[in-house]
């Protein structure tokens, strides 16, 4: 009970009161904002395919961002502690992509971002429900204006058939394997058959079309 009412205490505090809290060596306003946050970050987790790379590792790549924003967050200089975070999180998992791929020698657009805002930095619409990617020097200066945006919804309707386009909108909404089979009456099998056909069509798309940016 006592646990309880301390999370209500919590809750009724900004993101940036609980970072003073940690800052001042309060354990509980750590463990908090790290629940808090965690579905966030699993969402941007599943956010990047990455060959090789197992799920859970890119999740706690982002966990290692989300420390880091609790750590270095100042309120002073900073208006906001989600969009800190938010880029913590973001700038942890692409630098664990750089990585990988560099000790793996692939080339930098065998993953694929779908949380990349399509005007600015600023917007709140994300390419979550599309995929942007090219090859490109960094990662983090991929670009999509409104046209390009269009433009890829269409050939995403193009390259993926039917279902493929249904099971990768069911997880990125973050259903898990188990949940989307069920909701298409299909074997989980085929749910992962489907992701892996996603992720290599859309790869392959990238690479023929390296006009796209």
């Amino acid at each position: 009970m006592e646990k309880t009412e301390q999370n209500l205490q919590l809750d009724s505090l900004l993101d940036e009161e609980l970072v003073e809290m940690v800052h001042q060596g309060n354990t509980e306003a750590l463990d908090f904002l790290i629940t808090k946050y965690r579905s966030f970050v699993r969402m941007k987790g599943r956010s990047y395919f990455l060959i090789g790379a197992d799920k859970e590792d890119i999740l706690q790549e982002g966990m290692i961002g989300l420390y880091k924003a609790i750590r270095d967050f100042k309120e002073e200089k900073l208006a906001s502690f989600r969009a800190f975070a938010e880029l913590c999180i973001t700038r942890q998992i692409i630098t664990a992509i750089k990585t990988a791929t560099r000790q793996k020698h692939i080339p930098l657009n065998s993953y694929v971002s779908l949380d990349k805002p399509i005007y600015d930095e600023e917007s709140d619409r994300t390419l979550m429900d599309m995929i942007a990617g090219s090859v490109v020097d960094d990662p983090e200066e991929l670009i999509i204006n409104r046209e390009d945006f269009d433009y890829m919804e269409g050939k995403m309707a193009e390259i993926l058939s039917e279902l493929e386009q249904q099971v990768l909108t069911l997880y990125l909404d973050g259903q898990s394997y188990q949940e989307i089979s069920e909701e298409l009456n299909r074997h989980v099998k085929s749910i992962d058959n489907a992701l892996q056909r996603v992720k290599r069509k859309l790869e392959r798309y990238m690479e023929i079309d390296s006009n796209y940016a």
